[in-house]
């Protein structure tokens, strides 16, 4: 097979690539790591849909010498999900890491040095790195035979003068399951096409012109990066992020319109982790509202609306908002008041109000007895007067307390 040689330091590897179905005959997969506690011999029963993914993950041969950890069925589902999603971009742009304990011969191609062909060991390679997503493409090519000549797939080989090395290569890459920080995510929601619904793109810019319009209060007050930060934040991207989408995920504004009623703590769709409500107004409303008078991608009207509320809040709230003596310009917090705008919002009353050009004032009336709130938000003895199991249900408590004094007509 063709290939580029690449030597760094004492040591060599080669870069080379393979047609998908050539490549899925020439590793094997195996598995020898379980989580704690774990049977491997136990059944566990597939979702709908899953059936081969399942037989496939269990027929994969358990070896002591294997390099790779368990397969994980869900990230494999997750993959084949995206190749079959995947339309125009790359479906595998980076490379697999695969060894072999064979010393492979190479032979350059008269005066490159670097380039050549190199010969095929006569066992299947192990994978060091990509396991899920070969495993993801032979599903995808068992459902889809005739895409097979299409895709190629870029590998890098180490052979057996390297074992040392791709022994720790392994241990490095599989050590911990890291996952993309959401701050980042958020902001690629823009350009990604797969999962990137019109509400979730909505949501990403929203959280954009917060930080960025002079006009908001949060200006330079959200936290990007999703870690530490020299400057002072309130509240993380990712998080606003999720209450931005919340206020209009279209799978909670048609349970809501189909029970007329907001859900109940615990209730149908995941309980208390996925942040179940407490008797505010139904917030389907916003949802509709949006995407028939707005559409999704008229976004200025709605971030104006957004950016006058807030403002409004900061009005009211005086010298409680910004103080590093109260939490109300926290995350706990914000994320309470966010969602108090879905309550405000979802009213006509308020959105013809703020229509006729009263802006700030469509809700500050609405909301000028949440001044009566401040000495509550005070950093001292906060979590003892918003008493709560953990954040999320002092979210809950916070938002049940500032909707309770919203104005109605």
């Amino acid at each position: 097979m063709l290939a580029l040689r690449v030597k760094q330091k004492d040591g060599t590897f080669y870069v080379t690539s393979y047609k998908a179905e050539d490549l899925l005959r020439r590793v094997r997969f195996l598995s020898r790591h379980y989580k704690e506690g774990e049977d491997p011999d136990v059944e566990v029963e597939p979702r709908p849909g899953e059936e081969e993914i399942v037989a496939f993950v269990r027929g994969v041969e358990r070896s002591d010498g294997a390099f790779q950890r368990g397969l994980i069925r869900r990230k494999v589902r997750d993959i084949l999900n995206f190749y079959e999603n995947a339309q125009s971009q790359p479906m595998v742009p980076g490379p697999v890491l695969l060894y072999t304990g064979e010393r492979l011969r190479f032979e350059p191609l008269g005066e490159y040095e670097s380039l050549g062909n190199l010969s095929e060991p006569s066992a299947p390679f192990v994978i060091i790195d990509g396991q899920h997503r070969l495993a993801g493409m032979r599903m995808f090519l068992d459902r889809h035979p005739e895409e097979a000549g299409g895709v190629e797939v870029a590998a890098i080989v180490f052979d057996g003068r390297q074992e040392d090395f791709a022994a720790e290569m392994f241990v490095i890459i599989n050590s911990t399951h890291t996952r993309i920080n959401k701050s980042h995510l958020v902001d690629l929601m823009e350009r990604v096409s797969y999962g990137a619904t019109p509400e979730k793109r909505w949501a990403a810019w929203m959280v954009t012109q917060l930080y960025e319009d002079p006009r908001s209060p949060l200006r330079y007050k959200i936290n990007k990066l999703g870690g530490r930060s020299r400057q002072e934040k309130w509240i993380l991207q990712s998080e606003l992020y999720n209450e931005l989408y919340r206020l209009v995920d279209p799978r909670k504004s048609e349970l809501r319109r189909a029970k007329g009623r907001p859900r109940r703590k615990g209730g149908a769709a995941g309980g208390e982790g996925a942040d179940g409500d407490d008797g505010a107004p139904p917030e389907g409303n916003l949802h509709r509202y949006i995407a028939t008078e707005y559409g999704w991608d008229h976004r200025p009207r709605a971030v104006m609306m957004l950016i006058a509320y807030l403002r409004a809040v900061e009005s009211v709230m005086g010298e409680v908002w910004g103080s590093r003596n109260h939490m109300f310009t926290t995350s706990v917090t914000l994320k309470a008041v966010i969602r108090a705008f879905g309550d405000l919002a979802s009213d006509p009353a308020v959105r013809k109000e703020w229509r006729e050009g009263e802006g700030e004032e469509a809700f500050a009336g609405r909301i000028e007895r949440w001044a009566e709130l401040r000495p509550d938000f005070r950093k001292a003895g906060f979590y003892e007067r918003f008493a709560a199991k953990g954040q999320v249900e002092r979210v809950r408590t916070i938002h049940r307390e500032l909707s309770a004094r919203i104005k109605r007509d």
